[in-house]
């Protein structure tokens, strides 16, 4: 799942701030909260990884697991 967005560039006498916004769509999926902290890294100079502050657990019994198990089922 991909979503294309355009950095906004807001430049005040004080501070130069740079705001990247997160689709609705991507923060749902991943079950964002309302001020929860994340943080940048940079890996590269065309890529930024986004990550939470406090890691949550995996979800158990994912898509693929689950495709995975219908299949095999399903074949025998």
């Amino acid at each position: 799942m991909g979503y294309a967005i355009r950095v906004q560039k807001v430049q005040r006498p004080t501070n130069k701030s740079f705001y990247v916004t997160l689709p609705s769509p991507i923060a749902e999926a991943l079950n964002i909260a309302k001020g929860e902290e994340f943080f940048w890294e940079i890996e590269d100079k065309n890529t930024l990884v986004l990550r939470r502050n406090q890691p949550v657990p995996p979800r158990t019994g994912t898509l693929h697991a689950q495709r995975g198990s219908r299949t095999s089922a399903e074949g025998n």
